[in-house]
């Protein structure tokens, strides 16, 4: 195991490489189409979905920002209420907009705002209410 802290309970780790398979089979990616991802092997990616290894910490990070979920979830199984944001374009510009003047950013709020009702009103996006 290769994470500066031992993962002894084979049950944490069986359940580990369960939630990485599943959240695999969401997508309907084949092992060697995450892998590819991921830029490991086949066999490694098999081994951490067996629960035989652990991922060195920079492909659990990896892990989770290519299966849309956080580190988290993976080790506990612990959903966060909040969903972590996974496109990078959005986060940049969202990170250049804490720069513009509050009267600006204001503005892209409400934008954001008029947007998603939009996008409500149509039924397009299924949001917590």
């Amino acid at each position: 195991m290769s994470w500066g802290f031992a993962m002894k309970d084979e049950t944490l780790l069986r359940d580990f490489g369960s939630r990485i398979r599943k959240l695999r089979k969401q997508r309907r990616w084949t092992q060697k189409e995450l892998a590819a991802k991921m830029g490991v092997q086949t066999p490694q990616l098999n081994k951490y979905e067996c629960g035989l290894h652990a991922p060195p910490l920079d492909r659990l990070l990896c892990l989770a920002e290519m299966l849309e979920t956080s580190v988290d979830f993976l080790l506990t199984g612990h959903e966060s209420e909040e969903r972590p944001l996974h496109n990078f374009r959005l986060l940049e510009r969202f990170r250049a907009l804490e720069n513009f003047q509050q009267e600006d950013r204001d503005t892209i709020i409400r934008l954001i705002d008029a947007l998603i009702i939009k996008n409500r009103a149509e039924g397009l996006l299924d949001l917590p209410r």
